[in-house]
């Protein structure tokens, strides 16, 4: 028996508990059956999968955790988390009433859309489970530095929804944890065994405990309430347990649906007279009957609390926790309840039941008979103690980057370069890079930086090959203060490691600059997760590369199409490709800044770019070595090449014809404006570094033109100000040709787009280029196709 002060604590997170169940509820309830709607559409919202969480939740929150603990609540237990923020006086009244409406509380939790403090955006099952696990190693990164020592370690906790363990990155996730040592991280199942089309699988906890017990796991099993424990005490109570541990998955959600009497009558069938459990059972009503089979250990907030407490040590815990989906509601146990909605007469019913008055549904603190002490408790719950979680770090100062080159190099290269001549200096930007790559370190040339900074661990690790005095390039040294994290062949970890380094500044109050690089092509394997991130606000630079059939020898399987299509779709993220190192040198000083910048401003009316507000960089390199084109530092230039653009060779007033490249293809391009200025007066070249930027800059320009502001003048509508109509574009790229074809749109002009758009193949760079029409001959035979003769130009 609990002591009077445990009992309570229990009773006030007993009272915490059916609040967070009936303000979640009615909230889901107002936005579907009460609220004025437009369009007649179901709103949704989730109320069975958010009452099987609420106890876990209570307990967790106002039992467990601590300030510096950050937690990745299941999607679809969004109502429940937003209905404590609200008790909290952290959510405003008019988005709980605005519930999954315009500006109102999100039907997931965001970062970056809500108001109330969410440590981790979830919506896409298993990357907010999966993210926890990164989140715990980037914070003993962080504590190993000498910059980070002051950083108190926190538990990564993820509420995970039992359907989420069909996702794979969870397991790609737990493999990476057990080789970086994981600790402070806890994955909390709510086990109801309902997934969205109907029941789960009959004796798939085994299994998951297996998984996680292979990792290295502590597997804790919370099947058991307080009240069935008490039950199974009493005589007969081992007959009851047997019955309910061998009782399918499917009949039990059934009998809980169906209620007391039905429960009644099924225990009496199956256990039969058998004195002491018939007493056992005839001794309850059928309510406390119901409430007897229906406490199972996720739903009890006390079990839940005890269960949490216990815990005194920081291995990784897997809390396998049953619950019952609908608890404590009508619709509890049904085989629909997942997309199901209570009706307006089931809530009115459960209204009465909850001993909610009508006209007082918002109030926080209605049904409770000790407010005071119940507020008292809540102002001294440890994890709100210190208001909201949402912290900053100083901005990082960027020495100037500086790459010239005039020989012939690859922006793979220059772009290993730049990170080397930052390794060999002690500024405060290189101590704050940390990168990480999937099993690909050495091929995207970050050993070098790599060889200087060492790996990352917790504890050191010598290089084999070292100690042995055998040659190598590469001296893989480990050691916590190591600067580079390397992962197994996982671009989703990847890129969920990035979005955990790249919120450090907000969740630790520790900047990181995170650097990842990949094969151009494995962008798109780990997309899910790169989405994920950029939704969150993290801020990282990704460098895919190679890219595009100029990796030739290595056949369509790694040869990228359309990942420039990606980099200019993706919000948060701001794409490049440059194709010379002192543009490249450019844009990484750039970036750097970039992703440190949190303002709130109006569009740059030179680019019409919110580049205030930051973001992420991506960075689509080459491993071609291209002739450089010499000395070329001014403000123009580097402005230009910064803002998405910038003429390689200006375009005189009879322009014909305008050589558009971006990337790799640039010595191609230029080689055939060449050809053809032998029998064309005009041909202008120009050098596009970011399709994303210019066509961004553009669509914000007529945006706000629509708007009243007739001076909006985008960066590109700049550039082609001066182009004669009957000039024809000509765009080429090593990607997919869509990349660059809507900029006839700009000023109305022809366009010719050339690119990729199918599988490549095994060859050199000169036999691809030629197949896909990109060598200079190709090149200016489609321009000399398109372009204009003197009788079609008059008339």
């Amino acid at each position: 028996m609990p002591n009077k002060e445990s009992q309570i604590k229990i009773n006030h997170l007993k009272t915490i508990e059916q609040r967070l169940l009936w303000l979640s509820h009615w909230m889901i309830h107002n936005a579907n059956h009460l609220r004025a709607k437009d369009d007649g559409i179901k709103v949704g919202g989730h109320q069975a999968s958010s009452a099987s969480m609420v106890s876990i939740m209570t307990a967790l929150y106002f039992s467990a955790l601590k300030p510096e603990d950050r937690v990745a609540v299941k999607p679809h237990a969004s109502p429940i988390f937003h209905a404590m923020q609200y008790l909290m006086g952290n959510q405003t009244l008019e988005k709980m009433q605005n519930f999954r409406g315009y500006k109102g509380v999100q039907s997931y939790p965001s970062r970056t859309k809500d108001i109330d403090d969410v440590d981790f955006s979830t919506g896409s099952v298993g990357l907010g489970v999966a993210i926890t696990s990164f989140a715990s190693l980037v914070q003993d990164y962080i504590q190993a530095k000498s910059w980070g020592q002051d950083l108190a370690l926190g538990r990564m906790v993820a509420l995970v929804g039992d359907a989420e363990l069909d996702e794979g990155n969870i397991y790609e996730t737990l493999q990476e944890g057990w080789k970086n040592d994981l600790r402070n991280t806890w994955w909390i199942i709510d086990y109801n065994r309902q997934s969205l089309d109907g029941i789960v699988r009959e004796g798939l906890f085994q299994r998951i405990e297996q998984i996680f017990d292979a990792f290295g796991w502590d597997v804790v099993r919370v099947k058991y309430g307080h009240i069935q424990r008490a039950a199974f005490e009493e005589p007969g109570g081992e007959k009851l347990k047997d019955w309910i541990d061998n009782c399918p998955n499917q009949l039990y959600s059934a009998l809980t649906y169906m209620g007391g009497k039905v429960w009644r009558e099924r225990l009496m069938d199956a256990l039969g007279d058998q004195g002491d459990v018939t007493a056992l059972i005839n001794k309850r009503s059928d309510d406390e009957l119901a409430e007897l089979m229906e406490n199972l250990g996720g739903n009890c907030v006390q079990t839940m609390a005890e269960t949490f407490d216990a815990i005194d040590h920081d291995r990784p815990v897997c809390f396998l926790a049953y619950t019952i989906k609908g608890w404590g509601t009508p619709i509890a146990g049904h085989k629909d309840n997942h997309g199901g909605l209570m009706n307006k007469p089931q809530m009115a019913e459960w209204q009465n039941h909850m001993g909610v008055p009508e006209g007082q549904e918002w109030e926080k603190f209605v049904a409770v008979s000790d407010v005071k002490g119940l507020q008292s408790f809540l102002d001294q719950t440890p994890f709100f103690a210190k208001g909201k979680r949402r912290y900053s770090d100083e901005i990082v100062e960027v020495p100037k980057i500086e790459l010239a080159s005039d020989r012939e190099i690859s922006t793979q290269m220059g772009f290993g370069k730049i990170l080397d001549d930052l390794s060999k200096g002690s500024s405060e930007l290189a101590q704050r890079i940390v990168t990480t790559s999937p099993d690909v370190t050495g091929t995207t040339n970050l050993g070098p930086w790599v060889n200087r900074r060492k790996l990352f661990a917790r504890s050191e690790q010598s290089d084999t090959f070292i100690n042995e005095k055998i040659p190598s390039t590469a001296k893989w040294e480990f050691t916590p203060e190591g600067q580079h994290i390397e992962l197994g062949i996982a671009e989703m970890n990847l890129f969920l490691l990035l979005g955990a380094a790249g919120l450090s500044h907000s969740l630790y109050g520790k900047r990181l600059l995170p650097i990842g690089t990949v094969y151009d092509p494995f962008v798109a394997r780990g997309l899910d997760a790169l989405n994920y991130a950029c939704y969150q606000d993290a801020r990282f630079m990704i460098v895919g590369t190679p890219s595009g059939i100029t990796l030739a020898p290595e056949g369509g399987a790694h040869q990228s199409i359309g990942s420039p299509l990606i980099g200019m779709s993706q919000d948060g993220l701001a794409a490049f490709e440059p194709a010379f190192v002192d543009e490249l040198a450019i844009i990484m000083g750039w970036a750097f800044d970039y992703m440190q910048r949190d303002g709130e401003g109006e569009p740059n009316e030179r680019t019409w770019l919110r580049d205030e507000t930051g973001g992420s960089v991506y960075l689509r390199l080459t491993t071609n070595p291209l002739e450089q084109p010499g000395q070329r530092s001014n403000a123009d230039f580097e402005q230009g090449v910064i803002d998405g653009a910038y003429w390689m060779r200006k375009p005189g007033p009879n322009c014909e014809l305008v050589i558009v490249y971006q990337g790799a293809v640039a010595n191609e391009a230029i080689d055939a404006a060449g050809k053809l200025s032998q029998h064309n007066r005009d041909v202008g070249v120009l050098a596009v570094t970011s399709a994303d930027r210019l066509n961004a800059g553009w669509t914000a320009a007529q945006r706000d033109r629509s708007r009243g502001n007739r001076q909006a003048t985008s960066h590109v509508e700049q550039l082609f100000s001066r182009l004669p109509k009957h000039c024809v574009i000509l765009t080429v790229i090593d990607g997919h040709p869509a990349t660059l074809s809507w900029l006839g749109a700009v000023g109305g002009h022809r366009t010719i787009p050339l690119g990729v758009e199918h599988f490549g193949q095994t060859g050199t760079i000169g036999d691809l280029y030629r197949h896909f029409g990109l060598d200079s001959e190709s090149i200016a035979k489609s321009a000399n196709n398109a372009l204009q003769t003197p009788y079609e130009i008059a008339s």
